[in-house]
């Protein structure tokens, strides 16, 4: 099992450090998952194999309880037929047999015992693996998040940061400047607009005056000329 613990120790190593090292943290996880797998494989033949092992020792125990009693009939056989040699033969074959029979028997449990050891490990490297699976599809996602993100920093850190700045106070200030003389654009045609109003207003009102002394200047010249037809007048009326 010391391979078993020593690929759960990969697995749960720190993902940051594995994407960091030159192997693929994903490669990396992938095998340690299949090495568990090959590790199931050879324990599961393990254990097939000492089962049948514990059932051939059990069957031969069986077979030597089972002959051992047969030589005791045998030896009983004997003694009926006042043959007490034979019957002494077949006590001592008996007793060899329940030897071997004792023997298998001690041999089986300790077989039971490797056996049933086999399987506790068998059904934690199962569950062992089932975790691994798991952990190994987190660690996965988790490693890509982080080559992204090493990635992403790699890029921002290529950039250059004042440049960027400048460049987007550079652009700020020749908006600013456009604005300003769209405003000042405008400013100076309303301007212009008002003026020629202005003019026309002024305009209008010397006009208005200009007529204004054209008409005082005429009604002034016209009223010499009417003097001496009022003396004249006058005169014939003296006369009379």
């Amino acid at each position: 099992m010391g391979l078993i613990d020593r690929i759960l120790r990969i697995i749960r190593s720190n993902t940051s450090s594995l994407v960091n090292q030159a192997e693929d943290p994903e490669k990396i996880l992938e095998q340690a998952v299949a090495d568990m797998q090959e590790n199931l494989v050879q324990l599961r033949q393990a254990v097939a194999s000492a089962i049948a092992s514990q059932k051939r020792t059990e069957r031969q125990a069986h077979q030597a309880q089972t002959t051992a009693e047969e030589w005791y009939r045998r030896a009983e056989l004997a003694l009926a037929k006042d043959n007490d040699a034979l019957a002494r033969e077949a006590l001592t074959k008996r007793k060899s047999y329940q030897e071997t029979a004792r023997a298998l028997l001690a041999q089986l449990e300790q077989q039971s015992t490797v056996v049933e050891r086999l399987k506790q490990d068998m059904r934690t490297l199962e569950s062992k693996i089932a975790e691994a699976r798991t952990k190994k599809d987190m660690y996965i996602a988790r490693a890509r998040s982080a080559q992204a993100t090493q990635k992403l920093n790699e890029m921002l850190g290529g950039f250059d940061t004042k440049n960027s700045l400048s460049a987007f106070e550079r652009m700020e200030d020749k908006v600013l400047e456009l604005e300003a003389q769209s405003q000042a654009i405008a400013e100076l045609g309303t301007d212009d607009l008002q003026k020629q109003f202005a003019a026309l207003e002024s305009s209008g009102d010397v006009d208005a005056e200009l007529a204004s002394m054209k008409a005082q200047m005429l009604s002034s010249t016209r009223e010499p000329s009417q003097l001496p037809e009022s003396g004249t007048t006058v005169k014939r009326n003296e006369g009379e």
